[in-house]
């Protein structure tokens, strides 16, 4: 996994972005006097709010484990993209809000070449940070760095629309084609920011690892299996960029501590290959006891699962 210091260049870089692409959106806008790109300048400030709250996160969240915090600080990332996706939900309100307030009172637009340009300009710069963002965040596990990369991504699609907008605005003199490309945009940005709130409330509620990652655990455990070793109660979660997977291993009741011991490094071995960077627990139980067989609602679910 990538370390967490390597993390900090690509969001100060979001940062100096989102400075300079407002400047430019700001310009393009106030010289052509588009909605639609007024609308991708305003995108450009929540761009900017989002990447000073992702960076401090990115601090919160690399502070070591503590008495109160004995799962560490990572979740605080399910918290920076659940706040960037209102953010953006918010935005998309306004672009909105504008855009139909346009539409009732057309105005024209004008120099439309440099305003095109600046926004274009923009887009060049959004493109690099954002696939920059979504590159390291994937190969770090980071959702606060994909929900900035992705957003950054989505503001250059909205700018594109927005230019293609402006075009057709200049190509047939239908000044109504800027407010409806640009409540298109605000739709398009509503989309983005609901799915990452999306994203982050499943991380809040602990919502399980994929389906892939599951099966993953699954298949390194099932070699160690026999008629004497069975488990059960599998529960896995994301915290952060950190994945967690419990589960029950029952054992042979007359193992001692030791061979107990020495066979679950094992297992967990197998499962730290299958998923790096993962954090297992695992309570060990008696095979031959009853209780051990009826110990979690989870059972129920997994018998369920067995029979579908």
């Amino acid at each position: 996994m990538t370390s967490r210091t390597s993390l900090w260049f690509p969001l100060a870089l979001s940062i100096g972005a989102a400075l300079f692409t407002l400047g430019l959106k700001s310009v393009a806008a106030w010289l052509t006097g588009s909605v639609g790109l007024l609308s991708d300048a305003l995108e450009s400030v929540v761009n900017l709010v989002a990447a000073a709250t992702a960076l401090f996160c990115l601090w919160y969240s690399s502070l070591p484990v503590d008495a109160e915090h004995t799962y560490g600080h990572e979740k605080i990332e399910f918290f920076s993209s659940g706040l960037e996706g209102m953010l953006i939900m918010v935005a998309a309100g306004s672009i909105a809000w504008y855009a139909v307030k346009r539409l009732l009172v057309l105005e024209p637009v004008e120099s439309l070449g440099l305003g095109v340009m600046l926004a274009l300009l923009a887009s060049l710069v959004n493109l690099g940070v954002g696939w920059l963002l979504l590159r390291r965040g994937r190969a770090a596990g980071s959702i606060l760095l994909e929900a900035n990369g992705q957003h950054l991504m989505t503001d250059v699609y909205t700018s594109v629309g927005v230019v293609v907008g402006v075009f057709l605005v200049s190509l047939t003199g239908w000044t109504a084609v800027d407010p409806i490309v640009a409540l298109a945009m605000a739709a398009n940005i509503a989309w983005t920011g609901a799915g990452l709130i999306r994203r982050s409330f499943d991380g809040l509620m602990d919502h399980a690892l994929p389906l892939a990652e599951q099966n993953a655990v699954r298949a390194a455990v099932a070699p160690f299996l026999r008629e004497d070793i069975h488990y059960h109660a599998l529960r896995t979660r994301l915290g952060g960029r950190t994945r967690f997977v419990e589960f029950h291993l029952l054992v042979p009741g007359a193992w001692s501590v030791q061979q107990a011991h020495d066979f679950l490094d094992q297992v967990e071995e197998a499962i730290a290959k299958a998923l790096p960077g993962v954090e297992v627990s695992v309570h060990l139980e008696p095979i031959e006891h009853g209780p051990s067989w009826a110990d979690s609602v989870l059972l129920r679910i997994e018998e369920a699962g067995r029979k579908s």
